[in-house]
């Protein structure tokens, strides 16, 4: 994480982010931003009642596409407006401007759904002191585990300075400083050549973490690249995946089985992990605590939970 001094703990934020891992990417946001936030989130995950409640209760709010339907679009009006009310309450949102997610490491063009936020908050509220957050979430493999990720936070934008232009060109004005503040904080391989690029910079192991490093060495055609220096994986850490694999064998092999094969995008491959193991892996690892204190006792079963939890952190960590 870095820079996070640039988020202000006590004005409206708007936090827009680059969008390459599904849920893991808000979950980043939430855990690292440093403010409670409300996250605008497609409507098509909202379409059951129950699951609806759900994701309102985590203060999620549903944004409505044109694949959703043209009948549909008019939903945002009241979601747009609950977002300007959010923001003269001093709080914080976070919007993934690209409108999709894609795991190329680029930025995609930016909607124009979040000016609209901002320029009705600043009509709606003039004297509220909105703060745009620029957020670049880099992965060095977003479809690995463990996976090494760094977070971003740019300096704050503050929108007030766009009023005195005409409001199309507010508009097209900052939709261009948000693009290129993100594309300063996440590795941005351009769309043309994408895949040779790509084959390049990974043949030069670029550090994916640094996007600034990364920036300059596609900026200058790949004749200053910084190359970091490649961390062997030490015998003691090998050990520790086998033995954690051999004593989570079901909860691996359901979803190395099961479920991995099933997801299409690899986008949610990560996410979808992420499901398993705070679920599957727990109910799994009380099963075999329940059966060492009722054949050994719970002085066993203590010692097996205390030392396989300090090796899961050791491998996650390490």
């Amino acid at each position: 994480m870095y820079d996070i001094e640039n988020v202000p703990k006590d004005k409206p934020v708007l936090f827009l982010s680059n969008h390459q891992n599904a849920l893991i990417d808000p979950l980043l946001i939430a855990t690292k931003s440093g403010r409670f936030s409300y996250f605008l989130t497609r409507a098509s995950v909202f379409n059951k009642p129950i699951i609806s409640k759900f994701l309102h209760t985590l203060h999620l709010l549903p944004v409505y596409r044109v694949r959703d339907g043209w009948s549909s679009i008019s939903n945002n009006n009241s979601i747009f407006k609950k977002c300007t009310d959010l923001l003269n309450e001093n709080n914080a949102i976070v919007i993934f401007p690209e409108g999709n997610h894609h795991i190329n490491r680029t930025v995609r063009p930016l909607s124009k759904g979040f000016t609209r936020i901002v320029f009705e908050t600043l009509e709606r509220y003039p004297e509220a002191d909105l703060q745009i957050i620029p957020v670049g979430l880099n992965y060095a493999k977003a479809e690995n585990f463990v996976d090494s990720t760094s977070v971003y936070f740019g300096k704050p934008i503050s929108v007030k300075k766009y009023l005195s232009k005409d409001k199309h060109e507010a508009i097209s004005s900052l939709k261009k400083d948000v693009f290129e503040a993100l594309t300063a904080l996440t590795t941005h391989i351009p769309s043309e050549n994408y895949n040779e690029t790509l084959r390049e910079l990974e043949s030069r192991n670029v550090d994916f973490l640094n996007p600034e490093t990364v920036n300059s060495c596609i900026a200058s055609n790949f004749e200053i690249c910084v190359k970091p220096e490649k961390v062997k994986t030490s015998f003691f850490r090998r050990l520790v995946k086998k033995i954690l694999i051999a004593n989570f064998f079901l909860p691996f092999w359901v979803w190395r089985s099961l479920v991995k094969p099933k997801i299409k995008e690899v986008e949610f491959i990560a996410t979808f992990r992420f499901a398993v193991y705070i679920t599957i892996f727990p109910i799994w690892f009380f099963v075999i605590l329940t059966m060492l204190i009722v054949l050994f006792g719970w002085q066993l079963a203590l010692c097996y939970a205390v030392g396989v939890s300090v090796m899961a952190l050791y491998y996650v960590k390490a």
